[in-house]
């Protein structure tokens, strides 16, 4: 049996920056990723062919990251039913509402899942690909619970401590 795994494929490498807050947070979660770079303008192939290899091996959530145009998820989801998430990237001349826009706006029977723009996007892609594997894997559940309640006493101690400073003010 194929070890489970989430794909990441970004449009570019110059995504990779913002790509490294998904694969910190994934790896946190004790998931296997593989990130690969391809175009679904200039390595139309390359992402078709790299979608149903990942399948075969064990592919269930494929996270995608692109700006401007940002095609790559519609891309990725015409060639699959496994959930298929959209970071748009940040950057260019509107700052990353262009992919947003591209991202988001798919065709009835064809979803993407878009997350924010930018880090807070990446970050959130990596915790619904968890929470989306976390249904047939218990284990993991338990994780991603842990990480939530953990979460929540961090921002309790942070109100503590600013609830505390007020005081002495």
């Amino acid at each position: 049996m194929n070890t489970p795994f989430v794909a990441i494929i970004m449009g570019s490498d110059s995504d990779l920056p913002l790509v490294e807050n998904t694969i910190k947070v994934l790896k946190s979660f004790e998931i296997k990723v593989e990130v690969r770079v391809a175009s679904a303008h200039r390595t139309p192939d390359v992402v078709a062919n790299y979608v149903t290899e990942a399948e075969k091996r064990g592919c269930q959530v494929f996270i995608c990251a692109a700006g401007l145009a940002a095609h790559l998820a519609g891309a990725v989801a015409a060639r699959t039913v496994r959930p298929v998430i959209g970071i748009p990237v940040d950057g260019g001349p509107l700052n990353g509402v262009d992919a947003l826009y591209s991202t988001v706006m798919m065709p009835g029977g064809i979803p993407v899942a878009t997350v924010a723009v930018g880090k807070a996007g990446a970050k959130n892609a990596a915790y619904l690909a968890a929470q989306i594997m976390a249904v047939a894997d218990p284990k993991l559940y338990e994780r991603v619970i842990a990480d939530r309640q953990k979460a929540a006493l961090e921002v309790q101690a942070k109100d503590a401590a600013l609830q505390e400073k007020l005081s002495k003010a």
